[in-house]
């Protein structure tokens, strides 16, 4: 550090601003419904996809019909996300995060009664147009948190999301069929004739609940146009001479965010990286349920659900103890860098596993400790999602665009999302039916879609805590958007 005559003789302290504790509480509780939401399906969507009779018999194909669902939810999601964020931007967020949870109350109770293929799409997409609030509830954090608790915000925020992608695939794989695992209970007609629709009807009812909640305790978090200590500092400029734009106060058109390279930069990045996890996700649950002699695990639903659910609530705790820590040590944009990097034997390991179970013709206790060491890599990835996170936060130019800002990055991680279920599991069903590169095309080109992630990353800026760096004091109010 340089010396001069302003350099405080002794170093001080870096000031953090308390997290908002209630508020946050809040937006956890959406994110944690959205989350449950989006994942209970997962233990018994191949199953139910097989039930309707879709493919014909052949379990070869469900992987695309399976894709299809999870494309179409996401691609009705990336045509209005924007949208919605926009408007939070202007009428406020809370009437945007009520229309979402309503949403996700009607589609997850009629997913539960749907007897055909196109009324599961029907119903996921419901969910898809209406409901924004992924980008909504991180917009909300952007609010309430400033550059010194940032970090912590966005941690805990991605650790909710794998505890609730952790607790739906549990209670999905549990209670999907309930009258063959409590007859005394689920023994009617109803029962038999919609065997999936309790773990759907426990979703939309806290889904409804969540909705109660936030409407009675989520305080408006938009910034006003005009603050008071907006005013006064815009006053206090103007009579020395400084000139503080109007534009300061007010959203910034998305063409012109759109053609701003140090806001596009990491909202492709997110792209890239969506893409990529999407793809790899929808693997995992597909790979665990495909027969063996086809090359996969052959596991039943609960077993698939409870071991996603050990995974979502080990990764939980990772992101809420050590995220925010490893950010300060190590700076946002190594951690992201090296998470994606585990990428590379995370997707290894999924053709090593099919040669010892084809060779042993079971999953052996090498393959069990092969399946814990994937999860937990893949714990290690999430990291990467509260970084990225923040950096797209750190890109918006006022607080008055945060909701445009993640408007933008959602619709680009929805249409990644839509693009990767379908296309991924599609390549894999495609690989394993013409045995391509020996069944194991899917995962070349995921190793190659890593590749280009880590190339793109190294345009990614640098975020430093300038006042941890020189010693200066900083204080949440000093760092924030409306700083002049």
């Amino acid at each position: 550090m340089t010396v001069h005559e302003n350099t405080p003789l002794l170093p001080l302290r870096w000031v953090k601003t308390p997290l908002p504790k209630h508020q946050l509480a809040v937006v956890l509780l959406v994110l944690f419904v959205d989350s449950i939401s989006v994942q209970y399906t997962v233990p018994f969507i191949n199953q139910l996809i097989r039930d309707i009779g879709i493919t014909g018999g052949d379990d070869r194909k469900i992987g695309y019909y399976a894709g299809l669902i999870d494309s179409l939810f996401y691609l009705s999601q990336a045509l209005t996300t924007l949208h919605w964020s926009c408007l939070s931007d202007c009428i406020g967020r809370k009437p945007v995060v009520l229309i979402g949870l309503m949403a996700l109350t009607i589609s997850n109770m009629c997913f539960g009664l749907s007897k055909r293929f196109w009324t599961l799409i029907l119903s996921r997409c419901i969910a898809g147009v209406l409901n924004g609030n992924m980008s909504v509830m991180k917009s909300v954090v952007g609010d309430i948190t400033d550059c010194t608790n940032m970090a912590q915000g966005f941690a805990i925020l991605q650790a909710v999301i794998p505890i609730g992608a952790a607790v739906g695939p549990l209670y999905g794989g549990i209670l999907a069929k309930p009258h063959d695992h409590w007859p005394g209970l689920f023994s009617g007609i109803f029962w038999q004739k919609y065997p999936y629709f309790l773990p759907c009807i426990v979703s939309a009812l806290l889904a409804a609940v969540v909705l109660v909640v936030a409407a009675l305790f989520l305080k408006e978090s938009r910034p006003h146009k005009q603050s008071t200590q907006y005013s006064q500092l815009k006053v206090s400029a103007r009579g020395i001479g400084n000139v503080i734009p109007d534009e300061d106060t007010t959203p910034i058109p998305i063409h012109t965010l759109m053609k701003t390279h140090s806001v596009m930069v990491p909202i492709a990045v997110c792209g890239t990286f969506s893409l990529l996890d999407i793809g790899f996700f929808s693997l995992v649950p597909l790979f665990y349920a495909t027969p063996i002699e086809i090359g996969g695990l052959e596991l039943p639903p609960s077993t698939i659900g409870m071991s996603l659910a050990a995974f979502g609530i080990v990764d939980g705790l990772f992101q809420v103890l050590f995220v925010a820590r490893l950010i300060d040590l190590f700076g946002a944009k190594k951690v992201f860098r090296t998470a994606i990097l585990v990428y590379f034997p995370l997707v290894a390991l999924f053709p090593v596993m099919t040669l010892i179970v084809q060779s042993q013709k079971r999953v052996t206790q090498v393959v069990w400790i092969m399946m814990a060491i994937q999860l937990t890599l893949m714990v290690m990835v999430d990291t990467a999602y509260a970084v990225i996170f923040i950096i797209v936060t750190s890109a918006s130019p006022n607080k008055y665009s945060l909701g445009a800002i993640n408007g933008l990055n959602q619709t680009t991680a929805s249409i990644a999302r839509a693009i990767g279920p379908a296309a991924f599991t599609s390549l894999f069903a495609f690989s394993k039916q013409h045995n391509l590169f020996g069944g194991n095309a899917i995962y070349i080109v995921l190793e190659i879609l890593t590749f280009l992630l880590v190339v793109l990353s190294r345009m990614l800026p640098d975020l430093e805590n300038r006042g941890q760096k020189n010693g200066e004091i900083m204080t949440g109010k000093a760092c924030s958007h409306d700083t002049v």
